[in-house]
């Protein structure tokens, strides 16, 4: 999880396919790092030469960003479309695509699920996560997404609070990168799901009572639905299991309250619908890789605890 350019064959790291078909290539790896919440980091050079890279379905999303050259590189189905520092190109799970290099080229990678971008779509534009996916571009400009990339390339990954500040510039970019550049899937006969007032009743529901700890029986009753048939359409509308979502929106909450609030450990854990201040460090740290302490120390920087607080 640091900058490293020694990379072992069995690192989790791999499992990017697009890192993989880069490894095998003249790209030279300059810095990478594993961020948390399944995002990843890679800052990559190639040299002068004329090689063709082929990626095919990768099974994750790529956000790739230009910091220097490429301006004779270009995607083969896109001929006399070049490269250049400040440029884009979303590489969709599904997509595929072969890139001719021909000059010198440095560039960052953010890689991420297909269910990061879903998951936002229903919390961000309260949309189906099937409905829609990541666009297919090559070489777009965005001054946002642009400037969280190049405060990522000038970050340091290595300690851990530089980790945590990179993860939350990742999931910036993501959130611009939704906005932006989120393609509706080709009409497809929907079958089963949630009404799409009933999902976003159902959000407001949990929302309110996250405190509460809601229990599936009274979202099925909400629903007006037997709990096996609701889980089971839940799951669809959302993305993942009732259970799931709420312990992910419990941890979003904690998150944006360890980040902009006063407020002591033991009243964020409580807001948050956990038991006490252990059983919350305990849950975050698994979610997050480290204690809701060291979370607010990185994105806050140092401040006084109220007295009595967890460290």
């Amino acid at each position: 999880m640091a900058d490293t350019l020694d990379v072992s064959p069995g690192a989790s790291e791999i499992a990017h396919s697009v890192f993989r078909t880069l490894r095998a290539t003249n790209a030279k790896l300059e810095r990478f790092a594993l961020l948390g919440d399944d995002l990843a980091l890679a800052i990559w050079q190639r040299q002068t030469t004329e090689e063709e890279t082929a990626y095919a379905r990768p099974g994750h999303h790529t956000l790739s960003y230009y910091l220097g050259g490429g301006y004779r590189t270009e995607r083969e189905d896109l001929p006399g479309f070049y490269g250049a520092p400040g440029r884009l190109c979303t590489l969709p799970d599904d997509h595929e695509s072969t890139w001719v290099v021909r000059d010198d080229l440095r560039f960052l990678h953010l890689y991420f699920l297909p269910a990061h971008f879903t998951r936002r779509a229903v919390l961000e534009l309260n949309r189906e996560p099937r409905e829609l996916t990541l666009a297919d571009r090559t070489y777009f400009e965005h001054a946002g997404i642009g400037r969280l990339c190049n405060e990522l390339a000038t970050q340091s990954w290595q300690a851990p609070d530089a980790l945590l500040r990179a993860n939350e510039t990742s999931h910036a970019a993501l959130s611009l990168l939704l906005r932006s550049q989120a393609a509706v899937r080709q009409a497809t006969p929907w079958r089963g799901g949630l009404a799409p007032v009933m999902r976003r009743r159902l959000a407001d529901y949990i929302e309110a009572t996250l405190g509460d700890a809601p229990t599936l029986g009274q979202l099925a009753a909400i629903a007006c639905m037997s709990e096996y048939h609701f889980a089971r359409m839940f799951r669809v509308s959302f993305g993942m299991p009732p259970h799931a979502w709420i312990a992910a929106r419990r941890i979003d909450r904690a998150r944006a309250l360890l980040r902009g609030s006063a407020q002591s450990l033991r009243q964020i854990a409580l807001a948050c619908g956990y038991a006490d201040p252990s059983h919350f460090a305990h849950r975050f740290r698994a979610a997050t890789g480290c204690t809701p302490a060291q979370f607010r120390l990185a994105v806050t920087g140092p401040r006084q605890p109220p007295i009595g607080e967890l460290r």
